[in-house]
């Protein structure tokens, strides 16, 4: 068990290393310590190869397609204006005091189908006339988007992040979408609004970049952007809830008769939700929805729909790949027998998986920066300890949040988001370190606190 655990150790280092001194793509690193891995901990040559092969078409089979599905509707609802249509709308329902809850919420659903970075640069003029308007610090309103950003990002599919997590640990995708819910909403709240009241003004933390506002009124209503973005979501639960026994609950209660009520006991319907629940319908079926109400009805030229459409799909590819390259070490993991005896070595220490998981994912994102490659790795670890450990499908999801904590936690000067907070809010890195570094840590904390304590009662 010591020889396989210290030839993981071993593997682990070369990742960092590769990756912070040597630059290498994420990618490539993680191809290169799977097979060292292999060969180190025995595994025959050839042997090696087809873990390889597997690990990498088990994964992309899933991921790669519910990637690129997310990012071509993403990117259509995005130049149809629903970001503008969603951060208007809900702007203009807050008072000036209040316009912190409401940016927050703005980041929580605009990351839900656009990347993190898109969003942030295409949200930045707002937060900037609003400090103007109000003379208020600049990240009184800052911090509220970019906490909802973050928490979206990390927790809620079908963001790239959870969305490969869950793939890795075989988790049900409808109770990560729960939970990330039930986990997020905290986070974004403490990491977001309640955080920015601790920031007084100072010249610095104004701001003095500019940035030009988004020209025009948005092309869509609100209700059209708010109903394109949860119909994935909504169509994924329900699938879900087909799934689940309704005599697991107790009908007297007022969450026991909804449940009553969501799940049908009818076969034939019940492969009906569950077929369209699947996200590879229900992201289709919003693919075609935004095709057809954003782009043809409103008369865009097929041939700059297609265009929008195919270059949505640069940006996932990178993920895609990094994605499959966590899941070509997570079976090398299980095939060498570093995962069973990983597996065995957190059961003697009796801690929870879901601990495990968040810690594993916080020290990679502490040590290389990016969280979707320490997700990705701390995924490739857990999997196997959560296979021979058995979780249910509660647990199971669980431990995904558990990872987007983790993931989430202490972002600094090894992160590119860091910078990128940094240069648009015109700050110090002094300054991002006090504030952004604090808040993603926060967010962090308080995901895993409510996953502990979920994982507790449930």
């Amino acid at each position: 068990m010591t020889f396989s655990l210290l030839m993981a150790a071993i593997g682990i280092a070369i990742l960092l290393f590769l990756v912070l001194r040597q630059k290498m793509p994420a990618f490539l690193a993680l191809i290169l310590v799977s097979l060292i891995v292999g060969l180190m901990t025995g595994m025959d040559p050839m042997s090696v190869l087809d873990s390889v092969k597997n690990g990498m078409g088990g994964t992309l089979g899933f991921v790669a397609v519910v990637v690129g599905l997310g990012a071509m509707f993403g990117a259509l609802l995005e130049h149809a204006g629903g970001l503008e249509a969603i951060s208007s709308r809900l702007l203009g329902r807050f008072r000036n005091d209040r316009a912190g809850w409401a940016l927050g919420l703005v980041g929580f659903l605009v990351a839900i189908p656009v990347f993190f970075d898109v969003a942030f640069i295409m949200l930045v003029p707002l937060i900037q006339k609003l400090s103007r308007k109000t003379g208020k610090a600049l990240l009184t309103y800052a911090l509220p988007l970019l906490a909802g950003l973050a928490v979206t990002h990390a927790f809620i599919p079908p963001t790239p992040g959870p969305i490969a997590v869950a793939e890795l640990l075989s988790a049900d995708l409808g109770l990560v979408i729960f939970f990330g819910f039930i986990a997020g909403i905290p986070a974004l709240i403490l990491g977001g609004p309640v955080l920015a009241r601790f920031y007084r003004n100072t010249p610095a933390m104004l701001g003095d970049a500019d940035f030009a506002a988004p020209s025009g009124a948005p092309s869509i209503g609100f209700g059209h952007a708010v109903f394109a973005v949860a119909m994935p979501l909504v169509l994924i639960l329900l699938s879900t809830f087909q799934k689940i026994d309704p005599l697991s609950f107790n009908t007297e209660s007022g969450f026991g008769r909804l449940m009553d009520w969501l799940i049908v006991d009818n076969p034939t319907w019940q492969i009906i939700f569950q077929f369209v629940g699947h996200p590879f319908t229900a992201l289709s079926i919003a693919c075609v929805y935004v095709y057809v109400a954003f782009g043809l009805m409103r008369r865009v030229p097929r041939e700059k729909i297609g265009e929008i459409m195919t270059k949505s799909l640069e940006p996932a590819g990178v993920v895609v790949l990094i994605t499959g390259a966590g899941g070509v070490f997570k079976q090398v993991l299980i095939d060498s027998g570093v995962g069973q005896d990983l597996a065995a070595a957190v059961s003697a220490t009796g801690m929870p998986i879901v601990l495990f998981a968040f810690i594993v994912a916080f020290l990679v994102r502490i040590a290389q920066g990016s969280a979707t490659v320490a997700m990705i790795t701390a995924a490739g670890l857990a999997a196997p300890v959560a296979a021979v450990a058995g979780l249910s499908p509660v647990d199971t999801a669980l431990a995904v949040i558990a990872i987007a904590s983790g993931a989430s936690m202490t972002s600094h000067v090894n992160d590119s988001g860091f910078w990128l907070v940094n240069q648009y809010l015109a700050q110090t890195p002094q300054e991002t370190l006090r504030s952004w570094t604090v808040a993603t840590t926060v967010i962090g904390l308080t995901g895993l606190a409510v996953t502990l304590t979920l994982s507790a009662l449930l």
